[in-house]
């Protein structure tokens, strides 16, 4: 299934390499011509050395993409895990990537410092540059992986950007602030759509009741109203996802012929493999970091 994804891309490099190569054999007088001199005017975008480079990739009009496929509010379990998978391919694809973080229709990728993917440019880069690629194997995936649940109206699509971050603190305080920034935007909505599904009031009106609340007022109307307990949404809403490498155990059947029989048996074998592995814990504090030291230390 993903491997379109790769095939469309390798394709399309293969064919500007023979594109390039023919310029060069065609134009090499136009590169020492007086009107070189343009080149100079061209942006160094080079990402700095020695620090950790995010895409963080935004779903484009996702409102509108959310009604027109129906789904549901405050949050589609479908549509989440979806994007997770998505994002899980991303990281096989490139293996530079340390660790991703993803909530709602967001996702961050982290490369290592000592990654030259793309020659570490942040702008656009032709054929393809870091954000482009990513969100073509993202939108490629997610169109495909969408269609064995409904049919899709129209494909998503994602909007990206390339920040840098020097330390390992400043990479910590940006993954951060992406989880409080999913638990204030969980908590509203799920404030917000309870009093439109459960008491009746229009989105105008829920907006209005939620106007100048705290957080303790809308965990105090989801428990006194609704008799909910924020605490116990699952993790995934409240806290998002992180996807960071380790090491599982896969299970493959595999025939094992022996030298003194005819015909071999399928055996079940165990191996280990490294990938992608999604978890839905709290990043904010040092206990996760402490735990998985390898993804800031990972190539010192």
């Amino acid at each position: 299934m993903w491997t379109a994804c790769t095939v469309k891309v390798l394709d399309c490099l293969a064919s500007t390499s023979v594109i390039l190569k023919r310029c060069l054999r065609l134009g090499a007088a136009m590169a020492k011509s007086k009107f070189e001199y343009v080149r100079d005017f061209e942006a160094d975008d080079t990402c700095l050395p020695h620090c950790w480079v995010v895409v963080r990739l935004d779903g484009r009009n996702f409102h509108r993409f959310a009604e027109k496929h129906n789904f549901a509010k405050p949050n589609d379990s479908r549509a989440l895990h979806l994007m997770n998978k998505c994002a899980q391919t991303v990281m096989e694809e490139l293996e530079d990537i340390v660790i991703a973080y993803g909530q709602s229709d967001e996702y961050s990728f982290v490369f290592r410092r000592k990654s030259n993917w793309f020659k570490r440019r942040a702008s656009t880069h032709w054929p393809y540059h870091g954000i482009e690629l990513i969100s073509y194997i993202f939108f490629s995936c997610s169109t495909q992986r969408a269609l064995h649940l409904q049919p899709l109206l129209y494909p998503p699509g994602f909007d990206g950007r390339v920040v840098v971050y020097p330390s390992n603190q400043t990479l910590k305080d940006y993954l951060s602030w992406r989880q409080a920034d999913c638990h204030i935007n969980n908590l509203y909505n799920t404030v917000f759509w309870a009093l439109i599904q459960q008491s009746g009031l229009t989105p105008v009106q829920a907006q209005e009741r939620l106007q100048g609340t705290l957080a303790a007022d809308k965990n105090e109307i989801l428990f006194s109203e609704f008799n909910t307990n924020y605490n116990n949404e699952p993790l995934m809403y409240r806290k998002g996802t992180v996807l960071i490498w380790q090491k599982v155990d896969e299970v493959t059947t595999k025939e094992v012929k022996l030298p003194a029989e005819m015909e071999g048996k399928k055996m079940a074998v165990t191996r280990i493999r490294t990938k992608p592995v999604p978890l839905h814990c709290d990043i904010i504090g040092d206990a996760f970091w402490k735990e998985h030291p390898e993804i800031l230390y990972e190539d010192s």
